[in-house]
């Protein structure tokens, strides 16, 4: 390998190392803004994420739940059973296996997700406006490389 192929490398890693902080920061950045737009302030990220997994893939065990969101069962026993009290939730044991309880949306949660999602593509839709259009074609664009690069 000659100097200049070294130096290349280097400038290609470099670039590349520069390129993956900035996309984190921004990612992380917009993520927080994302958020921040909820039809529940008091409501936390996992609480919402287990009310999201309900509604994208009906009931659920809670070693299901535990697994899908890499926590002890502990732990998500305590965030279902917060859910539960706030209505947003149920517990039915199975029509199966009576020793197993799978864990329901409520009406009240779906409206929750609902009521949740809306304000943050409002409040995204928002935010692109103030793009020009080329700027919003770029991003779509770069939303299909962000779900390539989180699917990897």
């Amino acid at each position: 390998m000659d100097a200049t192929n070294s130096a290349d490398d280097t400038d290609t890693a470099e670039s590349t190392a520069e390129t993956a902080q900035a996309f984190r920061m921004a990612t992380f950045r917009l993520a927080r803004r994302l958020r921040a737009q909820r039809a529940v302030d008091t409501m936390s990220d996992g609480q919402f994420a287990v009310l999201v997994a309900l509604k994208k893939d009906g009931p659920h065990t809670l070693g299901e739940l535990a697994a899908r969101e890499r926590v002890t069962a502990p732990s998500m026993n305590r965030t279902v059973n917060c859910l539960e009290e706030s209505g947003w939730l149920t517990r039915t044991p199975d029509e199966v296996d009576r020793r197993k309880v799978n864990i329901e949306l409520t009406d009240e949660g779906l409206a929750v997700v609902t009521e949740t999602v809306r304000r943050r593509d409002a409040w995204l839709e928002s935010a692109l406006t103030g793009l020009e259009p080329a700027e919003r074609e770029l991003l779509a664009a770069a939303s299909v490389l962000m779900r390539k690069v989180a699917d990897s």
